[in-house]
């Protein structure tokens, strides 16, 4: 019997031993696969740490997240007020220069034998014209409406 319990024990200890070289061999002399599983382990903590506010329903502004990140309250009215003023532009008279100057760039490319600069240049001009038709199709665009009467 103690002959058994002598032998467990030694097993353990080898086990042991083993473990702790393999550690210090991995501390001491890491190789790229250490490395990786380091910055593995790294990427799922920060990750873990950066959306714990976003993925739990019941947060209420706490995590790490700002103080009303559970609210799901947002203000876009400076990013709204940006994209009615770039909108502006696209479709007055900046967009008619882009659209001008692509079907003349279409022209002169084609003329000289660069007819994908060309089909570029005329899907360009085409986009400028169509542009409010567009977004009025695919997107909701009744805030920047109201924004642009704001003006």
């Amino acid at each position: 019997m103690k002959t058994r319990i002598t032998s467990v024990v030694a097993s353990a200890r080898e086990r042991a031993l083993d473990i702790s070289r393999k550690v210090a061999l991995a501390v001491t002399s890491p190789t790229e696969k250490h490395a990786q599983m380091i910055l593995l382990a790294a990427g799922v903590i920060a990750l873990g740490a950066g959306l714990s506010a976003d993925a739990i329903a019941q947060a209420g502004g706490g995590g790490f997240g700002p103080p009303n990140a559970g609210s799901g309250d947002i203000e876009d009215g400076r990013i709204a007020n940006a994209v009615a003023t770039l909108f502006r532009y696209l479709e007055g008279s900046f967009g008619a220069l882009i659209m001008a100057g692509a079907g003349i760039m279409a022209i002169a490319s084609a003329a000289f034998g660069q007819y994908k600069a060309a089909m570029s240049c005329m899907i360009v001009a085409v986009g400028a014209f169509i542009l409010r038709s567009f977004m009025n199709t695919f997107f909701n665009t009744s805030t920047l409406d109201n924004i642009d009467q704001s003006f």
